[in-house]
């Protein structure tokens, strides 16, 4: 079977229309959950970097911004782990359907 053909079967698929479909919009959503506190933690800082300047409790030297900050960079690393178990459980299975219907 020549390569055209299966690529033509894959996209013709109604599967991979709905892989994509999901798989974009889990994308833009963990990555709006990502970027949005990010730089909103950024811009903050820039305008108003009082809000981050307290201090977090009597005679500490840390500031409010830095577990915050801590925060937004651990989410991040969290939502990269969702974003490959589900690439490697849903959307790879998907994939592997849509490969096995085109090859037949």
């Amino acid at each position: 079977m020549s390569e055209t053909n299966i690529q033509a079967k894959i996209r013709s698929n109604p599967k991979f229309a709905e892989m994509v479909g999901k798989r974009t919009r889990f994308a833009v959503i963990l990555s709006l959950v990502v970027l949005i506190p990010y730089y909103s933690f950024m811009y903050l800082v820039s305008m108003q970097p009082q809000l981050f300047a307290a201090k977090i409790g009597e005679g500490s030297v840390i500031t409010i911004g830095w577990p915050l900050a801590a925060v937004i960079v651990v989410v991040g690393w969290l939502l990269t782990g969702v974003y490959v178990s589900r690439a490697n459980g849903e959307f790879d299975r998907l994939n592997e359907e849509i490969l096995k219907e085109a090859h037949k």
